[in-house]
């Protein structure tokens, strides 16, 4: 499960999320973490996939940890000239980047609070949209398509699509896949699945960011635990925000919580600040630590999106450089 908040001089206000990393800053930017490395978007290499082609092929020998493969990519998908596009929409590069410190976070204006809260309510729309939808047998490619469509017929840019090459507008991470799996038209969902789809769109200037976990068809048990496991830890941690809370504070409650159950946090992904910036400072972790990523205080909006796993918190990257599933196949919820 994921969210985002508003921070203010009571709580937190409303929901937003897209997958990303953290990572510790120098003079030249974004390094990986050792020997906790977390992964960040900035990190990837712009890796571009033909359009009607996956990477699946009959001499393709990654060793994938759980039953999910690469797919085939329908070709891509266009935006209206008409629409306001973030900076990276053409060639892939975001063009504004956090703050150099984590702990030097962006204090959103009242302006700039009702414009995350237009692009937040709108994603939610779509990704309620998306969930219903669902159905066994149904092809990855077609949530994609839904939500690319839902989302240019508001007047909005689903932000996924070309953000450092990202191929579509929708990420869908099925079973042992963590976070930002790829939609494609051979990829079906199947009886028995957890699914996790993250809607973003960009609007007016600013970025709204939800996803949300789904089970397909009948899940059983210990799928279905693990799920409300996630949400549990994510309400725990939403009630701890307010103004003057150490960031660092998030991870502790979520790891306590999971780590009873027999479950792990991913050390590998973080939430993040978002509005005019994708993926913007505060820098959340969903495990314990010291880190001086900042302290909430009013007009910060950030995410909390815990990726939790049955089994190892480790993570495999598939050779799309996006594609992030566990190290032993078994399911992961967020």
């Amino acid at each position: 499960m994921t969210s985002g908040f508003l921070v203010q001089n009571t709580n937190c206000v409303f929901r937003a999320n897209f997958h990303t990393g953290q990572g510790k800053w120098d003079m030249n930017g974004i390094l990986p973490m050792r020997p906790n490395k977390v992964l960040h978007s900035y990190q990837r290499a712009n890796f571009n996939l033909l359009s009607g082609f996956g990477f699946k092929s009959k001499k393709d020998t990654f060793k994938y940890t759980g039953t999910q493969r690469p797919g085939v990519l329908s070709p891509k998908r266009t935006v209206p000239d008409s629409i306001v596009k973030p900076d990276y929409w053409k060639d892939g590069k975001p063009k504004a980047r956090p703050p150099m410190m984590p702990w030097s976070i962006p204090t959103n204006s009242k302006e700039d609070i009702d414009g995350i809260r237009v692009a937040s309510r709108m994603a939610r729309e779509i990704l309620d949209m998306a969930g219903k939808s669902l159905r066994v047998g149904m092809a990855t490619d077609e949530i994609d398509k839904l939500v690319h469509e839902e989302t240019v017929k508001r007047g909005a840019y689903p932000s996924p699509l070309n953000y450092q090459g990202y191929p579509k507008s929708v990420c869908t991470s099925i079973n042992e896949v963590i976070c930002h799996g790829i939609p494609s038209t051979t990829t079906l969902l199947l009886d028995g699945d957890v699914v996790n789809i993250d809607v973003t769109v960009f609007y007016n200037g600013y970025h709204g960011d939800c996803s949300e976990m789904f089970c397909v068809g009948e899940v059983d048990a210990a799928g279905k635990h693990l799920i409300k496991t996630t949400y549990k830890a994510w309400q725990a941690a939403i009630a701890i925000c307010k103004p003057g809370v150490p960031y660092s504070e998030i991870g502790g409650v979520i790891e306590d919580i999971v780590a009873k159950e027999g479950f792990t946090t991913s050390k590998d992904f973080s939430g993040h600040g978002v509005g005019k910036i994708f993926h913007n400072n505060p820098y959340i972790l969903h495990y314990k630590n010291r880190d001086n990523n900042g302290v909430m205080a009013p007009g910060h909006v950030f995410t909390i999106e815990p990726m939790i796993n049955e089994g190892k918190n480790g993570h495999v990257m598939w050779r799309d450089n996006w594609t992030a599933t566990t190290t032993d196949g078994k399911r992961s919820a967020q």
